[in-house]
């Protein structure tokens, strides 16, 4: 399959999902998005531009101060889209727009405003509707245009729209089963993110700093199509394992500790999300070992009950039995197994949940049910991340004091279980200290 033109996708899957949308609109309704605007990084410095992750969704459209409309009525649809009109000076100093002329044929919308006049095209088109499909708070901006239209309107006498109802659950619920194009976006997201963990473990060797660590994966990275991590990255020695969100990644890595590192590629605006932790020197230390084994004995179970009509709460239940064996058998726990799980006393070691949903975000949107016991579908993306964290003032046996680590695997639901899209990184010890040992 050709990833570059994956990484385009069709605008024909953008157009599918807007007709989607509209088969769950009431009638009378319409439905307004808008996309993030630029971020100022620092006096006149904006970040890199990334679009909102439920706008790209329903447009495959990565400018900046743009937004979508949606109308349903009972004889017609109509689909709108508000972009930036041309500018020859400022597209010489920032870069090519789309523009207005181009945008309905490109985009395929039935048509398109400068976003300039959004207050007036909105006031003319929400006049006398019933329901206006709207999440209050995601972009500021956006609030500002609609309640000031809103307003505008009042003040001239013009029917608002009645109703106002968050569009999240539903463009949530979509988002949450991926579409086969989707897959192998995600797909190559994680192959990337594989492909930099395995960077890692060849290039990690005491005295480097993690910061080095991190650019040897983001090379790895910007070489294969993938600009961006999909968030910060997490590369930690020692005992910075034990800080969940770790991102400092500043300190020299010590011979005898290990190296946690979480990180994943965005390709495509779609995240790979991959956790692996190996020794820096190369050679598992029989506390580490034993620790990382339980760790291994985790997820593999785990993964085996994350199938269709199973559930994030049953693996993680499984999950926190083995853990809490396993405690109790090093001496890290003492105790009956099943009044400590009753106490949550593994809480002070492995202190997360199981595993979240992914695509577009790295935590990606959608419903986990009460207590993550939603039942899983074909087609849903999740990862599955258990770890075991004892930092240095724990009252444990000496051995197990400062050690960190989690394995992360992502994994697709499908109608024979589910597929490992990161099997090609290296979890068993003996695979990572082959690896680590034949590059040094």
């Amino acid at each position: 399959m050709d990833l570059a033109y994956l990484a385009k996708m069709p605008q024909e899957e953008f157009t599918a999902r807007r007709e989607r949308v509209f088969e769950q609109m009431q009638d009378n309704s319409a439905l307004l998005i808008f996309t993030e605007s630029e971020k100022r990084r620092n006096n006149d410095c904006d970040y890199l531009f990334r679009p909102d992750s439920y706008f790209w969704y329903l447009s495959g459209f990565a400018e900046p101060q743009s937004a979508i409309l949606l109308i349903k009525q009972a004889d017609k649809t109509e689909s709108i889209i508000f972009v930036r009109k041309k500018d020859p000076l400022m597209e010489t100093w920032n870069g090519k727009r789309l523009g207005i002329e181009n945008a309905p044929k490109t985009l395929q919308f039935h048509e398109a405003f400068d976003v300039e006049e959004i207050n007036a095209v909105l006031a003319k088109k929400l006049a006398n509707l019933t329901a206006c499909y709207y999440a209050r708070g995601l972009q500021e901006w956006g609030d500002n245009i609609l309640f000031s239209t809103f307003d505008e309107m009042n003040a001239n006498r013009q029917k608002t729209p009645t109703t106002l109802i968050d569009w999240q659950p539903m463009l949530s619920e979509m988002r949450l089963i991926k579409s086969e194009l989707e897959i192998a976006l995600i797909q190559q997201a994680c192959h990337i993110s594989s492909m930099a963990h395995i960077r890692a473990m060849k290039q990690t060797r005491p005295n480097r700093y993690e910061l080095e660590i991190e650019g040897e994966m983001q090379h790895e990275f910007t070489r294969f199509g993938a600009r961006f991590p999909a968030y910060n990255f997490i590369v930690a020695g020692g005992e910075n394992a034990c800080i969940l969100h770790y991102n400092e990644n500043d300190q020299v890595l010590n011979d005898g500790d290990l190296l946690l590192i979480d990180a994943g590629a965005e390709f495509a605006y779609y995240a790979g999300d991959i956790t692996r932790t190996f020794p820096i020197n190369g050679k598992f230390s029989e506390p580490q070992k034993e620790l990382y084994e339980l760790t291994l004995t985790m997820i593999k179970e785990a993964t085996k009950l994350l199938v269709p009509d199973s559930s994030i709460k049953a693996a993680n239940d499984k999950a926190v039995q083995i853990l809490t064996e396993g405690l109790v058998r090093l001496g890290i726990l003492t105790g009956n197994v099943d009044e400590l799980i009753e106490q949550k006393a593994y809480r002070q070691f492995y202190m997360h949940g199981l595993g979240h949903w992914l695509g577009l975000d790295v935590h990606d949107v959608g419903d986990y049910g009460t207590e993550r016991d939603r039942p899983l579908q074909i087609g849903m993306v999740l990862t599955v991340e258990p770890g075991i964290y004892i930092p240095k003032e724990a009252d444990v046996p000496e051995q197990y004091k400062g050690i960190g680590i989690r394995i992360e695997d992502n994994l697709l639901i499908t109608d024979y279980g589910n597929k490992n899209l990161t099997s090609g990184c290296p979890k068993e010890i003996a695979d990572i200290e082959q690896l680590m040992q034949s590059a040094q």
